[in-house]
């Protein structure tokens, strides 16, 4: 049975970047970057977690949505659906009269079909240069 809380262990965010092949990070960083989330969502079946997604929000108009990943024999069960969908949420949550909120995700390749179905759109376009990112390291 799937159950779905608003936490989520070092630990378990750890082993699900490595799980998925994401570049794996040091507990302590991985640590700041969960405390510093303005919302964390998992999926465990059990006591083991097989999926999350997190959100980063400045207060203002701008929130990314981060990390969402599912172990590979759990996907495509409608988990990552539900953890996008409850991040979503929270943002909408967030809206005051008059406010307007942009959800920024950097897609895993060859995923863009499953964000598109949100409403997401894909990079570039008529309006938008290509979305981009950059890592450094100590």
């Amino acid at each position: 049975m799937l159950t779905y809380s608003n936490s989520l262990s070092v630990e378990d965010y750890c082993e699900l970047r490595s799980s998925v092949g994401w570049t794996p990070l040091i507990e302590a960083q991985a640590r700041s970057g969960l405390e510093h989330s303005d919302f964390v969502i998992s999926c465990r079946e059990g006591t083991h977690t097989v999926g999350c997604a997190r959100v980063f929000w400045d207060k203002g108009y701008i929130a990314y949505l981060a990390d969402v990943m599912v172990l590979p024999a759990y996907q495509r069960q409608g988990i990552g659906k539900r953890l996008v969908s409850e991040c979503i949420r929270y943002v909408d949550a967030q809206l005051k009269d008059g406010w307007k909120i942009k959800i920024v995700i950097v897609s895993t390749k060859g995923r863009e079909k499953f964000y598109e179905r949100f409403g997401f759109t894909i990079r570039p376009n008529d309006k938008e240069g290509a979305g981009m990112n950059m890592w450094r390291e100590a």
